[in-house]
């Protein structure tokens, strides 16, 4: 199975994706291992964070049966360091065709952030493999809605930013796909427990959203 392919068939089981901005290598694997013991099979480590090549790293040689990636990726270079690093999926905040090109020259499954049809049509045309709706706060459910309509079927969609439990399924009944979830479940300091928890509560919110 190929990272797009794994991608796809992970948000099918869990369309959640962690972020973990700041996450420091010395706690990767604690954090890491929480998230997926509450149902998640995808973690991202933006490049902002403390030694987010290693992290990555650590995360990747452990949990092989999980999608693990880089977010913040804003230049080509970035995304050959992550693949040397064991990184399958790419996140950007952004679209640059440069940036989606090299994922995809490398295997690599790369959602790039969009907020208009325009970017969006242009990233899809560029090779990426889905598109991160950020940010999700100035993206109203409507607006996925109507994105649905005219994007080619089968486009993934991920809303990112201020995604909670609360509002997650009028997402999904739009037509999102999956979420990228930040600050409300890991932030610096946060403890594995913390995280678990978190990580248990988005997984119960989704229960009911899950497409057949």
């Amino acid at each position: 199975m190929n990272p797009s392919e794994q991608l796809r068939a992970a948000l099918a089981a869990s369309p959640l994706i962690a972020i973990l901005r700041g996450l420091r290598p010395d706690e990767a694997l604690s954090i890491g291992q929480a998230i997926l013991a509450g149902g998640w099979h995808l973690i991202e480590v933006p490049l902002n964070s403390p030694e987010p090549l290693r992290s990555i790293e650590l995360l990747a040689k452990a949990f092989p049966h999980a999608l693990i990636g880089a977010g913040t990726v804003l230049e080509p270079g970035q995304v050959k360091d992550v693949h040397a690093a064991g990184g399958r999926l790419i996140v950007a905040p952004n679209f640059d065709a440069a940036v989606i090109r090299e994922a995809a020259r490398l295997g690599m499954a790369c959602l790039p952030g969009v907020m208009t049809a325009t970017e969006a049509f242009a990233a899809l045309a560029a090779g990426a493999t889905g598109l991160k709706l950020f940010p999700a706060e100035m993206i109203p459910a409507g607006a996925v809605k109507a994105l649905r309509a005219v994007l080619p079927p089968g486009t993934l969609l991920l809303p990112v930013g201020g995604i909670t439990p609360g509002n997650l399924a009028t997402y999904r009944a739009a037509g999102a796909d999956g979420f990228g979830i930040g600050s409300s479940l890991y932030h610096p300091g946060a403890t594995p427990g913390e995280v678990r928890d978190k990580a248990l509560d988005f997984m119960a919110a989704c229960a009911g959203t899950m497409r057949a």
